[in-house]
């Protein structure tokens, strides 16, 4: 029972970070809300036995990515106030996006099996089988990912630079 409730507390707090990250006006909450949704699915990776994932996920998406993300913000340096009406275009691409979304939800609903679980239970899974196979079979996706994150935070460096014109000077 109270595996229940844990695991309903969780995923209420997770929904409802994620929504709260949607709908707030402010950047700096909505990171924050992020952060704690994360902080609620690594809940439900420990309840599923899978440690390493959660450990995973609040290191490299909590620890990095939401950081990174704050650091755009503050840099920016954006106002909740200074936000403009969307425009139609905006809007139809968006319902286009939320309608291919829900056909995708549909299909998969429709279509997923799991497979059935192995009989001796888990197979021998280890951090040097996970290291193994990062270090190996997935080095070039992991080192993409990292340059593409290094040009986002070059990027914001540069679009955050304040150009100085020449009537600053007087």
């Amino acid at each position: 029972m109270a595996h229940h409730l844990l695991f309903y507390t969780l995923s209420f707090l997770t929904i409802a970070c994620a929504v709260l990250v949607v709908v707030s006006k402010n950047t700096v909450n909505a990171a924050m809300f992020l952060l704690l949704g994360l902080v609620g699915v690594a809940g439900l990776f420990v309840m599923l036995d899978a440690a390493l994932l959660a450990f995973v996920l609040l290191l490299v998406y909590a620890g990095a990515v939401v950081a990174l993300f704050l650091f755009i913000i503050m840099l920016l340096d954006t106002t909740p106030g200074s936000m403009k009406p969307f425009k139609t275009s905006t809007i139809v691409a968006s319902a286009i996006g939320a309608a291919l979304l829900m056909l995708g939800f549909v299909s998969l609903r429709e279509r997923a099996v799991l497979p059935a679980a192995a009989p001796g239970g888990l197979v021998n899974v280890t951090l040097k089988a996970y290291a193994e196979q990062l270090f190996t079979t997935y080095l070039l996706p992991v080192q993409i990912v990292g340059f593409m994150l290094l040009i986002a935070m070059l990027g914001v460096i540069v679009l955050s630079k304040k150009l100085h014109t020449p009537e600053d000077a007087s």
